[in-house]
């Protein structure tokens, strides 16, 4: 990483609005991703936009309720070329967003027809109701003609919109157009993710010592987070000692030993906005294996985010890092996610995604707006050490900005004896 780089300011406002200065503006920040979405929408071929994905439908209505239904399917939003946007919430929610929603028109705001991802028997009836009721909404919008974009849904709901003559198409592609380019408003509130993740590490570094197992950095993290103010700590990687290879995506009550390396993944959001941060230690004391290892994954990592700016491919940044074989898996498939890139937003994974996988035949184009998460993974010659570092990245019209800035530029020994 350049000198440069490294110096760029990331925003980190208080969580507070305040009338002394400009922080988050919500206004506009509803206001630019409706139009986007309006925009995408305008350029495909649909004539609306169907949502089950909890993140699509926060952008479009700016509504959400606990994160408990980002899996359900429970809540639903729709988007026509010619309407304003229209949710269907989860029973009592709807009266909510009547009351404290009022960028949502009343008449739009309706308790959903929901199957419960297909718990519901679908012997009720409950999906023809839905889709009779979406049919009916596309007539009055006049786009009942026109193919619907839907981005995730349960087999019965899809089968009763089609048995109501609603030609269902891809959605979530339109939606991914719509999310890929971020305002100031996005990055600075993913900059204050970032920043609580900051904060999160110090701890952790202070924390990380033998004896400590790694659910109990788990649950340091999540309760640091939550005290900052995170409104989802969708997960914390936590891999240390013989865990590092191959990396496991997940963590374990594993005691934590002198001199291992132990890595983390926090991935948490603030007002929605997404996190994937990893950052690697030694604990006590490092090894010539791990700093070595450590080294070639920071080369790695530097050489890809000097490439980063507008009209640069991903296919170049992909053709920096190791094969699978280089890190010894057998095919880029096993490797998927080590040697990695991939957009932030409301949700972990948008665009673009940076894979030797799939970018070396089907690039695409970095622009200004941009913001992703680079990430690399680099095994130990001694046969279970492993590094492992993340950086987000906000694309300028000049280059990068980085705005994970807990130190990662060396192997961080904790606790040191």
């Amino acid at each position: 990483m350049t000198e440069q780089t490294s110096r760029l300011a990331a925003p980190a406002p208080g969580a507070m609005a305040v009338d002394i200065e400009e922080r988050v503006n919500f206004t506009r920040l509803h206001e630019y991703r409706l139009f986007r979405a309006r925009e995408a929408l305008d350029r495909s071929e649909l004539g609306a936009l169907l949502c089950f994905d909890c993140n699509n439908i926060r952008y479009i209505t700016s509504t959400a309720i606990g994160e408990w239904s980002r899996d359900k399917l429970t809540r639903y939003s729709l988007l026509t070329r010619r309407g304003e946007p229209m949710v269907w919430d989860f029973g009592s929610a709807a009266v909510y967003h009547r009351l404290h929603s009022p960028w949502i028109e009343a008449q739009n705001s309706r308790p959903a027809i929901s199957t419960m991802r297909g718990a519901v028997d679908p012997a009720s009836e409950l999906p023809d109701r839905l889709a009779s009721e979406i049919a009916d909404v596309l007539r009055q919008h006049g786009v009942a003609d026109s193919p619907v974009g839907v981005d995730l849904i349960d087999p019965p709901t899809l089968f009763a919109l089609q048995r109501a003559g609603i030609d269902v198409r891809d959605g979530q592609q339109v939606m991914l157009d719509a999310r890929q380019l971020k305002s100031p408003d996005e990055i600075m509130l993913l900059s204050r993710a970032a920043a609580m993740v900051d904060g999160a590490y110090q701890r952790v570094a202070e924390a990380l010592k033998p004896g400590v197992c790694e659910h109990e950095i788990v649950a340091l993290v999540n309760e640091t987070l939550y005290r900052s103010g995170s409104d989802d700590v969708e997960s914390v990687n936590a891999v240390s000692g013989e865990r590092c290879v191959p990396h496991p995506h997940n963590f374990s009550d594993r005691m934590i030993r002198p001199g291992e390396q132990a890595f983390f993944d926090v991935m948490h959001s603030f007002n929605g906005y997404r996190t994937c941060y990893y950052r690697s230690f030694a604990v006590g004391y490092s090894t010539a294996p791990q700093r070595d290892a450590y080294t070639r994954a920071r080369e790695w990592m530097d050489a890809a985010i000097d490439l980063v700016k507008p009209g640069v491919g991903t296919d170049q940044i992909a053709r920096l890092w190791p094969t699978a074989r280089d890190i010894g898996l057998a095919n880029e498939h096993e490797a998927f996610g080590l040697q990695f890139g991939h957009g932030l937003g409301l949700a972990l994974h948008e665009r673009p995604i940076i894979s030797r996988l799939c970018s070396l035949d089907h690039p695409m184009e970095i622009e200004a707006g941009m913001v992703f998460a680079l990430e690399t993974y680099c095994p130990a010659t001694d046969g279970h050490s492993a590094a492992r570092i993340e950086e987000e990245i906000v694309v300028g019209e000049n280059g990068p900005q980085v705005i994970t800035l807990f130190p990662a530029q060396e192997l961080f020994v904790t606790n040191p004896y």
